[in-house]
């Protein structure tokens, strides 16, 4: 069990969560995908009153093997640098959960996955930035996974199929990344929209209306412009963890499609 008060079962499983987490800017300037989203949270609570915690995947912790945040109290962790003052000034204050992360390592043992605990990990901006949108009470208390630095999109796949049974326990799994991730043209790119971007991100969608999921797994040759969506593909691989804790036969609910500065696709979606 996850804490004493846990449910050994939910009516229905809650649904599993990619978010795109965008800027770090995107703490302070939510815009349509920060009230979206807490648009969706609101909604999420209402139907679902018992959400125990929040396991989330950040390309903004990568390790050379599965780690889980076991931290009772999480720091947060501004690892940017170059923005506003008051940036560096927000708290995202929520609990971890140590016992579930105890338990995500024995279900990723039980799958034949290697993992191991770590008790000083703070949350970095992949999770706490959007989880201010998502639970601005931060009132849930989050844990926080690695991407294995050598992951294919195979292993992230086989990371969320491992732990899709926690949905059933209250826990939301969120792949926090981002839709299209070009940095360089990000930073000095166009206004408006690039029309690849589009290209890429409705292709993605399209498949996952499809549940055409090796389609997917093959995204960097079968997807249009997915080397210049993706340059590589760190901010990508967190769709993966959500897609296997969804289970077989998810299919997306668009929470945002917004685009910032032309080139950085803020695609938020449940998988369920």
């Amino acid at each position: 069990m996850l804490t004493s008060a846990a449910p050994t079962d939910l009516l229905a499983p809650l649904p599993a969560l990619f978010v795109s987490h965008g800027s770090p800017m995107y703490a302070m300037k939510p815009g349509c995908t920060g009230a979206a989203l807490a648009d969706w949270g609101r909604a999420l609570r209402a139907q679902w009153p018992q959400i125990n915690a929040v396991l989330v995947m950040s390309p903004h912790w990568m390790a050379p093997m599965v780690q889980v945040m076991t931290t009772p109290q999480p720091a947060t962790w501004h690892d940017f640098a170059g923005f506003p003052t008051p940036l560096y000034q927000l708290r995202y204050p929520a609990p971890g959960a140590p016992t579930l992360g105890q338990e995500v390592v024995r279900l990723l043992h039980a799958s034949g996955i290697q993992a191991q605990t770590d008790d000083q990990r703070p949350f970095d901006h992949g999770a706490w930035v959007p989880l201010m949108h998502l639970f601005a009470q931060a009132d849930v208390p989050v844990v926080q996974i690695a991407l294995p630095e050598q992951a294919t999109p195979q292993d992230v796949l086989a990371m969320g199929s491992a732990l899709q049974s926690l949905r059933r326990l209250g826990v939301l799994l969120v792949g926090s990344g981002s839709m299209t991730h070009n940095l360089r043209e990000f930073f000095g790119g166009p206004s408006t929209p690039t029309p690849y971007v589009d290209d890429f991100c409705r292709w993605v969608e399209a498949a996952l209306q499809q549940g055409d999921v090796n389609a997917l797994l093959n995204y960097r040759q079968l997807a249009p412009q997915a080397e210049r969506a993706h340059p590589s593909d760190e901010h990508f691989l967190p769709l993966f963890f959500a897609l296997g804790a969804a289970g077989q036969g998810a299919r997306p609910h668009y929470i945002s499609r917004e685009v910032v500065r032309g080139v950085l696709a803020m695609d938020t979606f449940a998988l369920h």
